[in-house]
């Protein structure tokens, strides 16, 4: 976890993810990327092209850069390199773009959820990044005062497909010396026995070093998402991870996608790592 990436619209939600950022940056002897976006008219955009500036470009250029100065003053901070820059691009671009650009290692992200009609036909960054970025999303919803994931769900079905990506769940968990407790749901449609589903996870897992080790949990519930939900809030979870398939277009809109509707919903912290 040496290089972070944290957008920020400076709001109290993009705070909370900062300073789980620089808990995590501290200890691991990390750096943090502060990334604003600003998302400007085409014809304003066409003119930082063409190398003219404009009142208006200046004047959020100016108040943006304010805002870093504050920002980067703030305790938690003390002692961490921090970076920040300003993008001119659509949010869910840019961070991608700045992403890729720093060979960031987590990009770590506030977000307010969303509910009913918004939710289905807005969405919102945070759900496009973790659908798509191939680098992992820690998402924060709350003031997270001392986080410290020692009690780490890791929530699959377990397939083979997952394997590649467990590699980084593996990693994430031995960081944080955390126990990982590999959950398996089942539901009314997919139900297994516990004596199957528990070799499945058991086989699926014997080739991994997990530093502290793991349990297998299986749940029932009438739907994977709640289940997940009330299993974290049976072990006070610290952190939820998931693994996300990245669909795009009408295949996300009609199969949806478990890993974003948890970062809507959970209260939790939320990691996702794509397959």
């Amino acid at each position: 976890m040496k290089k972070i990436l944290v957008p920020t619209d400076f709001s109290d939600h993009a705070e909370y993810a900062l300073k789980v950022a620089a808990k995590i940056a501290k200890e691991h002897n990390g750096e943090i990327f502060l990334l604003h976006l600003l998302e400007l008219p085409g014809q304003e955009n066409d003119a930082i092209v063409a190398g003219v500036e404009v009142p208006e470009i200046a004047f959020f250029l100016k108040k943006a850069h304010e805002r870093f100065d504050d920002v980067k003053s703030a305790d938690y901070l003390e002692g961490l390199n921090v970076t920040d820059s300003i993008l001119f691009s659509d949010a869910f671009e840019g961070i991608i773009k700045t992403a890729k650009k720093h060979d960031i290692d987590l990009i770590v992200m506030g977000s307010h959820g969303a509910s009913g009609f918004k939710e289905m036909f807005i969405g919102s960054n945070t759900e496009k990044v973790v659908r798509t970025s191939d680098i992992p999303v820690l998402v924060i919803k709350k003031e997270e005062a001392d986080f410290s994931p020692s009690t780490f769900v890791f929530a699959s079905n377990f397939a083979d497909e997952i394997k590649k990506p467990f590699t980084k769940v593996v990693d994430f968990a031995n960081t944080f010396n955390a126990k990982l407790n590999l959950l398996y749901i089942n539901t009314p449609a997919n139900f297994k026995s516990t004596h199957a589903t528990e070799k499945i996870i058991n086989d699926f897992v014997a080739g991994f070093s997990l530093i502290n080790g793991y349990t297998v949990n299986i749940y029932n519930d009438v739907n994977v998402e709640k289940g997940i939900l009330h299993f974290a809030n049976s072990v006070n979870a610290d952190l939820v991870a998931m693994c996300t398939h990245g669909r795009q277009g009408l295949a996300h809109f009609f199969n949806g996608s478990i890993s974003e509707d948890l970062v809507n919903h959970a209260v939790r912290p939320v990691v996702t790592f794509k397959i």
